[in-house]
Order: structure tokens, then sequence, then C-alpha cells
């Protein structure tokens, strides 16, 4: 019985070794012989990541010496007057068969000197072929014989809440730095992080992005650039990035690369947003000198002189409620409707005045002071 007891023992131990033995082979195959979709991805996009380092000459204000105590200057010496070299350095990727690298506006403005290094190592010099300060987006034409493969572009407008993110760059100078995490938000926009000179609508993640990166790819889990990395905002726990979509950067390229500049339409107002509730409040205080629609709307706060409002009759108070039969909302709205308009094509508006509706033709002209 005994023997029997022991030859069946053994057996089911037999049959349990056979019976687990191919599962834990695969799970050592899965993990050890193969790679992630992140090392996938990354192995399309890595080779069109690039460096970017800049100098830039800047002027040292002269300090006047009646200010400085004379023991400091005798032991500091006269304050050094006079230009100095400024370096700056960014991320970049290669978009093309002809070299053009996109980076932001703020990684290339204003210097002298862009040198480029390649992933392989290799380094070569940089033209930078415009910029938008508008929308922080650069075009950069490598210079040289070197054209390494350029990254696939994918859709932005694709993207949803969730999908994987993968930033690629050279965070703190640290070169070919790959961060994953996924598409916390869409169309976030840069003015309520305290940009008001940005016109941009931004994904964000919470893939780690940090200055060096500023310029390099958002990358999604099929190895398609989304968006281009260009700030972060840092606190306690976690920070959060912010790239420009893809789409749009596309646009702007190809704008920069035909004319070296991007043309952006404006109106010349100041709006702030307006609803049924904020505008009931206002209306309650006996010391307000307007009434206020009680609706949504985009509310003209100011009108700039010798703008396009001005010149179509737009005045403070107003409330803009639609733009070519789309409702507006908030001032965002109507924004994205001027932003789709043309340059000098007339743009109806229909406004809310002293409880009249009224319709009003403007023609957005070019923003000014860019250059």
């Amino acid at each position: 019985m005994l023997r029997f007891l022991v030859i069946f023992i053994s057996l089911v131990h037999f049959i349990s070794v056979v019976e687990v033995k191919p599962t834990f082979a695969v799970e050592i195959s899965n993990g050890a012989g193969s790679h992630s979709f992140v090392s996938e991805a990354v192995r399309q996009v890595a080779p069109a990541v690039v460096r970017i380092d800049t100098e830039r000459i800047i002027e040292r204000e002269a300090f006047d010496p009646t200010l400085i105590d004379p023991l400091l200057r005798d032991l500091l010496g006269d304050p050094a007057i006079g230009p100095e070299r400024e370096r700056g350095q960014g991320s970049g990727v290669l978009i093309d068969d002809d070299g053009h690298v996109l980076t932001n506006a703020h990684v290339v403005e204003r210097v002298e000197e862009v040198s480029v290094t390649l992933a392989n190592g290799e380094q070569c010099d940089g033209k930078v072929i415009g910029t938008d300060p508008v929308t922080d987006l650069a075009l950069v034409l490598l210079e040289g014989d070197s054209r390494p493969n350029p990254a696939p572009l994918g859709d932005s407008e694709a993207l949803e809440v969730g999908d994987w993110a993968i930033a690629l760059g050279t965070p703190y100078g640290l070169e070919r730095t790959v961060t994953l995490g996924i598409v916390s938000s869409l169309h976030r926009n840069i003015s309520t992080l305290g940009f008001s000179d940005k016109r941009l609508d931004l994904i964000q993640t919470d893939a780690a992005i940090n200055p060096g990166n500023s310029g390099g790819p958002l990358v999604n889990g099929l190895g398609e650039v989304i968006g281009i990395n260009t700030l972060v905002r840092s606190g306690p726990g976690a920070g959060l990035g912010f790239a420009i979509p893809i789409n749009l950067a596309r646009k702007v390229s190809g704008q920069l690369l035909e004319t070296g500049e991007v043309l952006h339409p404006y109106l010349g107002v100041q709006l702030i947003s307006l609803n049924a509730r904020i505008a009931k409040e206002h209306n309650r205080d006996p010391n307000s000198l307007v009434e206020l629609p009680e609706r949504s709307g985009a509310l003209v706060q100011s009108v700039l002189p010798n703008s396009p409002a001005e010149k179509a009759g737009l005045r403070r108070g107003d409330l803009v409620i639609a733009s070519d039969e789309q409702a507006i909302s908030d001032p965002q709205t109507l924004l994205e409707q001027v932003d789709k308009a043309e340059i000098g094509t007339p743009l109806s508006l229909r406004i809310m005045r002293n409880s009249r509706e009224l319709n009003v033709s403007i023609k957005p002209a070019a923003l000014p002071g860019l250059s």
C-alpha cells in the first residue's frame, strides 16, 4: 500500500511538472525573448531624434559704479561690460527626407549658431528656416550629407485620453532618454497655464518631460509622432508635461518651409467668458452701469485701436454669440473660429448689444508684432 502511494504521488508530481513547464517556458519567452511595444515604437522614431545646441550673443547691462559698495568693487573688480555668449540646448525630430527638423521656437529663436547632434553621434550645423512664437514651433534644416530616416508622423486628432504616450529627447543633456506615460488630457488651452501670448491647445501627459526635452517628439504606441514636447509644470508629486499636437505642427512647418513665417489672423479684442449665472449676479448689482444679456458667449472687454474689430464697429460690452453660424459659448470657441479664418476674408459675427441681436462683418488681419 505504501509503495502504491509513493508511485501515485510521483505520478501526480510528474503530471504537474509536464503541465506547468510549457506555461513557464512561454512566460520566460515573453519576458526575455522579445521586446515590449515601447521598444518597438522607440526603434522607429529614435534615429530621427536629435540634440540641438545653440549659442546667442547677449549684451551685458552696465552697472552704475556709484551704486556698488567701494569695498565690493575693490574685491570683485569693475563689472564686465559687453557681449556675452549664452548657450542653450533642446531636442528636435527629423520629419522629412530633406533634412528638416521640427523643434520649439524658444529653443532656436534669436540664436547665432545651431549645432545638431544626430542619434549616431555625428554632428552637423543647422540653419533656422523660421520660427513661430505664437505656436512655439520652429523648423531647422540640417546642413551636410547626413540624412537619417525621418520619423513617421501620426494623427493627433485620433488621440484619446488614456492612449500610451512615449517622450523622447535630451533632458538635462542626457541623450537618447525615453519616458513612458499616457495621454492625460486633450485640448488643454495654454492660456490656463499662464501663457497669454500663445495660441495652443496642448496634449497633456504624465510621461516625464524635463528641461532639454523641448522640441523632442511625443510618440504613440505604434511608433508615430503625435506631438512636439514643449513644457512641463512641476509641483508636489508628479510633474505634468505638455506637447503641441502634430497636426498643428505639420501645418505650421509647411508654412515656415514655404514662406519662412506664419501669419495668424486676429480681430483685436480682449474677451472674457459670460454665462447666465455671471450675468445675473452682475445685473443684481445696483452700481452696475451696463445690463448684460443673461446667456453664454464671448464678452468684449476692450477693443484695440486701429484693429479689425474697431474698423468693424465692435464695442466694449458687445457679446459675441455666433460666428459664421457656429455658436460661440466662450472666448476660446471664438478664437478657434478666427484661427480657421482667412486673413482679409470677411467673417460674420452675431452679437448682442443693448438686448438687440446684430450681424457684424469683420475682416481678420495678420497678428502684428511677431518680428
